[in-house]
């Protein structure tokens, strides 16, 4: 069944932030890590959102979306994030219906 990363992120340092972007997709690979969500625009209907930016990943499952983040590929840019942003990392399992 495929997981998600759901990042809520606020940038507090964009220039650090843009070398962070540029290094994720490829720690992305072998975990079958894509793309669903990768900022944009964002409407709140209800309630209040902690951080304005949206990121959401898929992956294959729970299991390699917590191998991702726990990986030796992401250590370094995980670090970068941390120093460039403030944010919430959740990973979830889909819903199979």
């Amino acid at each position: 069944m495929p997981a998600y990363m759901i990042a809520q992120v606020n940038i507090t340092d964009p220039e650090a932030f843009k070398k962070y972007q540029a290094r994720v997709p490829d720690t992305l690979k072998p975990y079958g890590g894509k793309y669903i969500v990768r900022g944009g625009e964002t409407d709140v209907l209800e309630g209040v959102m902690p951080y304005p930016r949206i990121v959401v990943i898929e992956f294959p499952s729970l299991d390699q979306a917590k191998a991702w983040h726990a990986s030796d590929e992401y250590a370094e840019p995980l670090a970068m994030r941390q120093a460039s942003a403030d944010s919430v990392l959740i990973a979830v399992d889909g819903y199979n219906g």
